[in-house]
Formats: structure tokens, sequence, C-alpha cells
């Protein structure tokens, strides 16, 4: 069993079946809850789990995926770059949803966290919960919080949030891209913007510039909220 799985071929095709062909029976079986992306965390942690094969062993193959994240990230500009035109028709209304997103996020985790008493350190640590793994892991540091819990409430947010998007927009009847795209990047970030990007280009495009605004956003009122010691 060692030869197969200690290369790199091995984590690559463990994560690429296991994304596929979640993504194949949620479509078969129309279960839009069903996010091929976390799913496949979880499928592949069983595995790997159920027939004892090292971690080391798939992050042989896994480092290589991991190598593409960040051509990828820079690949979501093209998008932007085509809908450029309907980005400047709407800038107001985008920087005014994203803004608008950022601090119910950041003001709902305060609030509530006073008001059901939760312990400072658990308050800090899903602050950053509507930003990109990277960005809250790092606001998590400033503030003194706990990296785990900060990435769990990351996941959490973006899964919860895939997974009602698509019946809000339709209760609401929100149809516009601008404000669909906006809506899931502003609060489900980079999982957001992969359903984003299945709903349309345009919806891809707007949740993709949605991340990083919203980090940037975040970034911001936290060091404001620090520099006044207000929090």
């Amino acid at each position: 069993m060692e030869f197969l799985t200690n290369t790199h071929l091995f984590g690559i095709l463990l994560s690429v079946a296991s994304f596929y062909g979640i993504a194949y029976f949620r479509d078969k079986l129309k279960a839009n809850w069903l996010n091929p992306l976390m799913a496949s965390i979880g499928l592949i942690i069983g595995i790997l789990l159920l027939l004892n094969i090292p971690f080391d062993h798939y992050m042989k193959g896994g480092s290589v995926i991991h190598a593409f994240l960040g051509p990828v990230t820079v690949v979501l500009a093209l998008p932007l770059y085509r809908n450029w035109k309907l980005l400047n028709a709407h800038k107001y209304s985008i920087l005014g949803g994203i803004s608008s997103g950022v601090f119910a996020a950041i003001i709902s985790v305060i609030l509530l966290g006073r008001l059901f008493n939760l312990n400072e350190i658990l308050e800090r640590s899903i602050l950053a919960h509507s930003v990109t793994t990277p960005i809250g892991i790092g606001i998590s540091d400033s503030l003194g919080a706990n990296e785990g819990i900060t990435v769990l409430s990351i996941m959490i947010t973006g899964i919860f949030g895939v997974i009602i998007a698509p019946t809000l927009y339709r209760l609401l009847r929100i149809v516009h891209p601008v404000a669909k795209g906006i809506g899931l990047g502003t609060t489900a970030h980079a999982i957001g913007t992969t359903k984003a990007i299945e709903m349309g280009e345009q919806e891809g495009a707007m949740s993709s510039l949605a991340i990083g605004v919203a980090a940037l956003t975040t970034v911001l009122v936290v060091i404001i909220l620090q520099f006044f010691q207000w929090y």
C-alpha cells in the first residue's frame, strides 16, 4: 500500500476524485446544501483514517495543489476585467454593500458576545468569521485570539452561507448578479465564491472582488477598534 500512497500522484488524484465525485452526486441528487469543497475535506480525512494512511503521504500531492492556490487566486482577476463596465456602473452600491456587510458581521459578534457573556478569547476568535482564512488568522493573531477557533468559525460561516444563499435569494427575489455576488463574497468569502461562480461569471467576479475589499475593510475596522482601545 505504501508504494501507492507515498507518491505525489496519490494526493492529487484523491483530492480531484473527491471533489468531482461529490460534485457529481450533488448535481445528481440536486442537493444544493452539499458543498464539494467542504465535503471533500471530510471525505479525504475519513479515507486517510480508515486506511491508516499517513498525512505526510497525502501532502506529497496535496502540497502540489497548495502551490497553485496563489496563481488561482490571481486568475480571479480575469472575470473582474471582463466585467469592468458592470463593476464601474455599480461601484457605489458595491462599496456600500461590502461595507455594510463587514460592519454587520463585526457588530453582531460584539453585541451577541456581550449578550451571551462569551469568553473574551472566544469572542475575539470569531470576530473575523466572514473574511478569507489567511486574513482571518492574521486578525486573530493581532487580537491574541485562538487561531483554531478562528479557522473553524470561517469554515462554518462559509458553509452556512453557501447553503442558505440560494434560498434567501429566491425568497427575497434577489436576481441581480452584482447583488448576489457581493452578498456571497462578503459573508461567505472563498467558499461563497465557489458558489457564486456556479451561478454565473458576473456573480463570480463580484464575489471575488468582495473577498478582497471585505478583508481589507475588516482589517481597518479592527485596527481602529484597537487604536481607540474599544476592543
